[in-house]
């Protein structure tokens, strides 16, 4: 494993993440550093596809540290989040010490002292050993720290909310059978959420709060620059510039970062050294998934490329 990055200033946490190809803001950046430094969770909300998973993802690869990701969905529960018994290995068990029963209480003279006995084999079944670990309670186990994702919070039911309150204040968990379990090395802790669902206040009090909205436009260019190192200059600027008038529509799904870097790639692709109407209404869809939007931006099509031309050359 790499060695770890601390990151002592705010500068040094773009310069690192923007080593592992993710451009961020200052203000992305100024919370990732306030994060590690008072060791607090980020929530990090914002329209799909503007980069928060690839944040978590990030500062993973530059710091060099484990990810641990938690894709959260209706009807996530502790079982699958924290923990859960080893039942086969429990049933194994049990069917071992039926076989040698005679041999456990055979020193026992009463009822009470062979009671005795099978107790002490009894808190064996709900020891450590017998617990499959789960991504909530693998985060707290590993010795060098790690980076916990939990993905797309909002999806889940608001009572899981309540489950994750003592790991998010504390770093630790209580196990009913096993006691409090607290983690060797906190991790570092990213939300996501695209805000189907208001989150609870405990759950926000406990985090920073990071929004990520659409980019300003040369913020995007020059993600887009490291993303598809291939595009030109003038290209890029354009379709940047397009996008960004796209997004002035009231359409149903406005394309996110991840679409600008798929149709820079597409453009690049076919060769275009330059935005013309054909190709554009060719590769609509790449940037929108809705026949609707696609049909309400079509029309605008010539008049935003010109728009996107003239900012090209005055830009």
């Amino acid at each position: 494993m790499a060695e770890q990055k601390a990151s002592t200033s705010i500068e040094a946490v773009e310069s690192g993440l923007a080593a592992q190809g993710y451009i961020a803001s200052r203000q992305i950046a100024t919370a990732v550093y306030l994060s590690q430094q008072i060791e607090k969770p980020i929530l990090v909300e914002g329209p799909a596809g503007v980069g928060k998973t690839e944040l978590a993802k990030a500062i993973a690869a530059w710091r060099g540290m484990k990810m641990i990701r938690l894709q959260c969905y209706e009807g996530l529960d502790e079982a699958k989040a924290l923990y859960e018994w080893k039942y086969a290995k429990q049933l194994l068990y049990t069917q071992i010490l039926k076989d040698k029963l005679g041999e456990v209480l055979g020193g026992a003279q009463t009822l009470h002292a062979a009671l005795d006995q099978l107790h002490d084999f009894g808190d064996v079944f709900f020891s450590k050993e017998f617990v499959e670990p789960r991504p909530l309670l693998q985060a707290l186990e590993q010795p060098g720290g790690c980076v916990l994702l939990i993905d797309e919070i909002d999806k889940s039911d608001a009572e899981f909310e309540s489950l994750l309150l003592e790991i998010l204040s504390d770093f630790q968990v209580t196990i009913p059978e096993l006691g409090t379990v607290s983690a060797i090395t906190p991790p570092t802790v990213i939300l996501t959420s695209n805000s189907e669902r208001d989150l609870g206040d405990a759950l926000k009090r406990r985090c920073l709060h990071l929004h990520i909205g659409f980019p300003e436009q040369r913020l995007e260019e020059r993600i887009v620059e490291s993303r598809v190192p291939g595009i030109s200059q003038t290209l890029r600027r354009q379709m940047v510039g397009f996008i960004h008038e796209i997004r002035s529509l009231d359409l149903k799904k406005l394309p996110s970062v991840s679409e600008t870097i798929d149709w820079a790639r597409v453009l690049v692709l076919l060769q275009a050294s330059e935005l013309d109407t054909d190709i554009v209404k060719d590769t609509l869809n790449v940037l929108l998934k809705y026949e609707a939007d696609i049909e309400a931006a079509s029309p605008q099509v010539t008049t935003f490329i010109a728009k996107a031309a003239r900012s090209n050359v005055f830009g």
